[in-house]
Formats: C-alpha cells, structure tokens, sequence
C-alpha cells in the first residue's frame, strides 16, 4: 500500500462500495463545507481532511457546471436548481454573449476570457440537468451555447479556437485537443438530452476535424497539440476518456477513423502508460511511449476503469475488479480521495478540487452492478 492510502478503504472494494463511498463521503462534502452558502457558489477545493476549503481566490464557471451536473446525475433536485440558477447569475455574460471563465471571491468578474472548454460544459451540464428535472430552459440554453461555439469560435477546417477575449474579437488560444473533447462530450450529451438530430452531424463534422488535425497515426492515439507542433504528447488519460466517448458516438463517426484508431490506442496506452505493479496511469508520453510525466492524476485513474469496464473484451474486462482494488487502495480515503499521486506513492496534490466528483461518478455510472 503506498504512502498515506487509506488503510480502511476495503481491499476488494467493488463498484457498489465506490459508489457508496461517494454517496456517503463525496457528495456531503460539496453540500457542506465546500459550498459557499452565501454566494451559492462551490469553492473550488477543499482541504485534504474535508473539513474546510481553501481560500477563495476564484470560483470558474466549469467547477459549477460540474457540480450542476454530478448534483443532477445524483438526483439532488433542491442543490441542482441552485446551482443552475447560481451559474446563469455570475457567469452569463449578457451583454456580449456567452460566459464569463470566472469570478472574483466577491462574485464580481474576475476572468472574462471566453474559454471553449468553460463552454462546452455549460452544454453538458445543462443538457443533463435539463433532462434529469423536465427544465425546457436549460435544454434552450444547451442549444443556444452550442450555436454560439459554432458561431463564435470556429478556427476553420471544422476545428474550433480554445479562448477568445470577452468580446470574441481576439483569439487568445488556438485548438487544442481538451476542449475539442469535450465539445465532443457536450453534444452527445445535448443530442441525448434534446432529441435534436442536428446534433449527430455536428459531432460527425467535429470529429472528422480532430482526427485529420490530432489522430497520431503510428499510435492510433490522439495527442494533445496539433500533430507536428512542438513539444507534443500523448496522455493515456486521454485515450482512455476518447475510447469511450467513441463507443458512445458509434454511427456518428463519418470518415474520422476514429474507432479503429482508438482500438489500437487503448492497448498502446496500457502498455506504455499503466504501471503494471500499482495499475496507475501516468500523466504523458512521448510520441515513442516514453513516459515523460510519471504523476498519477485521479481523473486518469478513471478514466481507465471506465474504458475497462465497457471494452468489450473479455481479457480486458477480467481485468476490473483488481483495478477497482487498486484505485481504492492508492486514491481513496475516508475523508474524500488523493488528487494526484508521484510514481512512488507520495501526495502530488493534497487538497481535492470540487471538479474532480465529474470524473468519480461519470466512471462509477459505467461500472456494471454487483461487480
């Protein structure tokens, strides 16, 4: 057991004790002490114990789209109306459009950069709340943010620029493959959630553009920065997180490629990625497999157990219940979890980010029951 995992957590802990760590531990944490009950907002993380968060030096527009969609997802209706209501009254930019990336401690604007990531999340988050509670208005605002990144962002080649200035005049940020993913995420979850079939061609016109810009062919990976650019990587969290998000856009995948390439990606990043004694997955590598940041950032962790859990195959499926020990053992604790481990075991990140209850329950959501 490395250093400072929690020895309470049970061995072979299985999906229905992630889950109920999360319900009894995760949830109460961000309707409690982590939600900052006068502005209505959640901070942005907590101390390690969970007692108290960190001082407020910001709150993003993202970190309360997440928390709007993990609170819908758990059917916590009361805290997701709040949340809905909170995001719309800081962050919607009314005058120029859009949204605000974030906020000052006092809920004044802090950062009026309009950020594609932020955006694609107010997508997602207000297609799941949408559809969780029947709320017609947030199944608008999905639609009308989704025009407004087709509008305002387009970088040309069907690629979409990662940060304008608040007046959309400037682009302070040229694609990249985050964003462009969870765009990628934001509409498959809209056209769930709304029914509207303009948004297979979107998806289909969007993944085409990442994989002729992103798709590293030797690999079947899909790297961070445009192929060619300097200092690029692969990121096995990554890989795993597209695995999926393929599988869920069968059929709306055109010319991209992208299911074959991504079946060869997931074998290469557990090859090169995956420590074979501790099951963690490391931050990035190389173009050659070479790992080149060894740090252990939970969302990757579950983003794998995810991808095992709906691979398909039976070797790599026999596989899950050990990584679920795992994972445990080396992220879990009794107060919440370890954001970011070193190779070694250490605590890279001490404090837990109110982002980070996105990854748990989008991964615990894909385990099978009773495993």
């Amino acid at each position: 057991m490395p250093p400072g995992a929690a020895r309470s957590i049970m061995p072979a802990l299985a999906s229905a004790g992630l889950r109920d760590h999360f319900d009894r531990i995760v949830l109460p944490l961000w309707r409690g002490p982590g939600f900052n009950a006068a502005l209505r907002l959640p901070y942005e993380a907590m101390e390690a114990g969970g007692a108290a968060p960190l001082p407020a030096v910001r709150y993003r527009a993202m970190a309360c789209a997440r928390q709007l969609f993990v609170f819908s997802r758990a059917g916590d209706a009361a805290h997701a109306h709040t949340l809905f209501e909170t995001l719309q009254h800081y962050f919607r930019d009314g005058a120029r459009g859009g949204w605000f990336f974030s906020v000052d401690p006092q809920g004044a604007p802090l950062d009026t950069t309009k950020d594609l990531y932020t955006h694609a999340f107010v997508v997602f988050a207000c297609s799941a709340y949408g559809a969780r509670f029947g709320v017609s208005a947030a199944l608008d605002l999905a639609r009308s943010t989704s025009a407004l990144i087709v509008d305002r962002f387009a970088a040309g080649s069907g690629l979409f620029n990662a940060a304008l200035d608040a007046s959309f005049a400037q682009v302070a940020g040229t694609p990249i493959q985050n964003p462009l993913m969870h765009l990628t995420e934001a509409w498959l979850a809209a056209r769930e959630a709304t029914g509207d079939a303009a948004f297979d061609s979107a998806i289909t016109q969007l993944v085409e553009a990442i994989s002729r810009t992103f798709l590293h062919a030797p690999t079947g990976c899909i790297a961070e920065l445009p192929v060619g650019a300097a200092g690029n990587r692969l990121e096995p969290g990554h890989q795993f997180e597209w695995f999926w998000l393929v599988s869920c856009a069968a059929g709306r995948l055109g010319a991209s490629g992208l299911d074959e390439a991504l079946a060869r990606a997931f074998p290469f990043a557990v090859r090169h990625g995956v420590d074979p004694e501790t099951g963690a997955v490391a931050a990035a590598l190389d173009e050659a497999g070479r790992v080149i940041d060894a740090t252990q950032r939970i969302w990757a962790q579950t983003e794998y157990l995810r991808a095992i859990a709906t691979h398909g195959d039976a070797a790599v499926g026999a596989t899950l219940p050990g990584q679920i020990e795992r994972f445990a053992a080396r992220f879990l604790t009794p107060q919440g979890w370890v954001e970011c481990r070193s190779a070694a075991g250490d605590v890279a990140r001490a404090d837990m980010p109110s982002t980070t209850p996105y990854h748990l329950l989008t991964a615990y959501t894909a385990l099978p029951r009773g495993q």
